[in-house]
């Protein structure tokens, strides 16, 4: 029955995604908005709704720092294996705007929280703080959206129905319920094989819960790239990023009598690894304009890394003190070295008047 439940959740997750995109699709294509925006707004926030639903309950029980694991290891998840794995399928297209504005955005956010972390607790005023430069951020977002259909409107707004906005709405609706309801299923049925196999509860934990909150955001990429959405598949996992910073931890740090207590360990190890791989983005965007497959490769493999060296810690294993500082001090670096090399390289021919397409999108 396990393994039934196992897949009826994968088949609800599949349809979901395919229910949100279609929505979210045919919601910019009403409002005249780019589907850059819908990606970094509506549908990244909705699939972001496990996140925040699992900080609400666990700041409101005084568990915050199931919260900030969360975030972390949802934002590792999001770039190294939702990217990962949709531009291992299709290259992806990179907007200009993730380039110029999101990016850095979603850096400056992570270098934000791992200053607020220095002294080893998130406060409510912290917390307060981010909530307001998410506010903006979401504002500014909405503006833009707005900005640009006023000058790309033609006038007929034959298309633009009370029939068309529901049906678009419910579209949404139904693939946001599928997600949240088909990861459900898929994580507590998982966790129930991985105990039979043997699997401790915090091996579990690490492992198949923390990515069962990203389910939705791995669901809604990857159909969106198979969709030929490639604007949808990547600004739903900056704009996730940058959700699950602004907004579910600092809602986490707001609810927290005590606010976000932070290990020494966490902040050496998983903040600085989220941060530098925030980092890692940028270079890789810029470099040819898209998510490459070769890209892709070394972000699945950095992922295979650090979820062994978790595996490791909780077990035990001796050396992984040793295998932290080098993944994080400088397995990572050297990998935005490389990426970093690439763009500039890629950049020079371009300059050169090389005839290589670059792609980069308005």
């Amino acid at each position: 029955m396990t393994y039934i439940l196992l897949t009826v959740g994968l088949v609800i997750l599949v349809v979901g995604a395919d229910c949100l995109v279609r929505g979210a699709v045919s919601l910019a294509t009403l409002a005249k908005v780019s589907p850059l925006v819908i990606g970094l707004t509506v549908v990244a926030f909705g699939t972001s709704a496990p996140e925040l639903a699992v900080s609400t309950i666990s700041s409101v029980k005084g568990d915050a720092a199931i919260s900030l694991g969360n975030v972390v290891g949802s934002n590792l998840f999001n770039v190294l294996v939702i990217l990962g794995l949709s531009a291992a399928i299709v290259p992806l297209s990179v907007s200009s705007q993730l380039v110029r504005l999101d990016v850095p955005l979603m850096i400056a956010a992570s270098i934000a929280v791992c200053l607020a972390a220095l002294d080893g607790v998130i406060s409510f005023i912290e917390g307060a703080m981010m909530m307001v430069a998410f506010v903006a951020y979401t504002g500014f977002l909405i503006r833009s959206g707005r900005r640009e259909a006023s000058e790309t409107s033609s006038g007929d707004n034959a298309a633009f129905t009370w029939k068309s906005i529901f049906l678009s709405l419910a579209w949404l609706a139904a693939g946001l319920v599928g997600l949240v309801a088909g990861a459900h299923l898929l994580v507590d049925n998982a966790s129930s094989i991985a105990r039979g196999w043997g699997m401790s509860d915090m091996v579990i934990g690490l492992t198949i819960v923390a990515a069962g909150t990203s389910l939705p955001e791995l669901a809604t990429s990857i159909a969106a790239a198979l969709k030929g959405q490639r604007d949808i598949a990547v600004g739903n996992v900056v704009g996730s990023n940058v959700f699950n910073l602004l907004m579910v931890l600092a809602t986490a740090a707001m609810l927290s009598p005590a606010g976000i207590e932070v290990s020494p360990s966490v902040l050496r190890f998983d903040l600085l690894a989220m941060m530098l791989v925030a980092v890692l983005c940028l270079p890789m965007f810029i470099s040819h304009a898209t998510v490459s497959r070769g890209e892709a490769i070394l972000m699945l493999a950095l992922y295979v890394g650090y979820t062994a060296i978790l595996i490791g810690d909780t077990t035990g294993t001796a050396g992984i003190p040793s295998a932290k500082q080098v993944f994080a001090l400088i397995g990572l670096p050297i990998s935005i070295l490389v990426v970093s090399v690439s763009a500039w390289r890629n950049g020079r021919h371009n300059r050169s008047g090389g005839r290589r397409d670059v792609r980069l999108r308005d």
